[in-house]
């Protein structure tokens, strides 16, 4: 039987609406997409290709495994952020359109020699802003090794291997010198919020990169602890938070002895940033 993308794309979406209800069709258009190789905003001049038993075949499988709440990014092994797409897989947590405020955050300001990213997963955010300021240098840190080999993956993906180096540590453990810009994406969703989280999320993204367990604050309680010896007397330290933690946080930061601590917004308006610096500018 012959059949065009259209057909069998209207079939994955009905399958798929059944399992997942609402971004069913976005899903299946982006699975579609990917399966044929086209860009997801050319699809709509593809869906009258005929296309071929195994193509089908393949389709059908990636609508399978995202009515189980497997991640799209996951299927199709990558995910766009901010202006670069990155190589996506179960072991670092998925890009997400919030921490784009961090980068928005870091844009604001004085342009860094070097950067620590702590917890980078991807490198998402360490190579976004390194491909944002060509003349900086920087280190992404991570407990995971395997975590770290995607990051150095996409790195070598957008040409910065020769700026971004990667290093397996818990914070700043083994770590020397000083940074004008830290920041981190780190693990803050609390063990109660765990059971609240989507499947896609829950079952498949890696818990170390989601929660320290307990209250969540446990990350930013070791990182304002030595966040002190590596910062420059001039840099600046960006937090992502849970939209809920703000006046938490800050009080962390502010108990560190840091004189200048403030919570920023996203585009949404929650509480998703804390922005650190030594001292108050003059």
């Amino acid at each position: 039987m012959i059949q065009t993308a259209s057909m069998v794309l209207r079939s994955g979406t009905k399958l798929l609406r059944d399992a997942i209800g609402d971004g069913a069709s976005r899903d299946a258009r982006i699975l579609m997409a990917h399966m044929m190789g086209v860009p997801a905003d050319r699809l709509t001049l593809e869906l009258s290709r005929t296309i071929t038993p195994t193509q089908v075949s393949q389709f059908e499988h990636m609508i399978k495994r995202r009515a189980a709440h497997e991640p799209v990014s996951h299927i199709i092994g990558k995910r766009a952020f901010w202006k670069h797409e990155f190589n996506v897989t179960a072991d670092v947590l998925d890009p997400r359109p919030e921490t784009e405020s961090l980068i928005d955050l870091a844009l604001d300001g004085d342009a860094p020699a070097s950067i620590l990213d702590l917890g980078t997963g991807s490198g998402c955010i360490l190579l976004s802003l390194l491909a944002e300021y060509p003349e900086a240098r920087g280190l992404g840190t991570d407990m995971s090794e395997a975590a770290l080999n995607v990051a150095k993956g996409n790195a070598a993906a957008l040409g910065l291997n020769d700026r971004a180096q990667f290093a397996q540590a818990d914070w700043f453990s083994g770590l020397q010198g000083r940074f004008d810009l830290v920041v981190s994406n780190p693990p803050y969703i609390t063990a109660e919020e765990m059971d609240e989280l989507s499947t896609d999320v829950r079952e498949y993204e890696p818990h170390l990169a989601l929660t320290p367990g307990g209250d969540g604050l446990s990350a930013y309680r070791s990182i304002a602890a030595g966040l002190a010896g590596f910062l420059a007397p001039t840099g600046r330290a960006l937090f992502e938070i849970g939209y809920k933690q703000g006046p938490q946080v800050k009080a962390i930061f502010d108990e560190a002895g840091f004189k200048a601590v403030n919570v920023h917004p996203d585009l949404g308006g929650r509480d998703r940033i804390v922005a650190v610096s030594p001292a108050e500018k003059g």
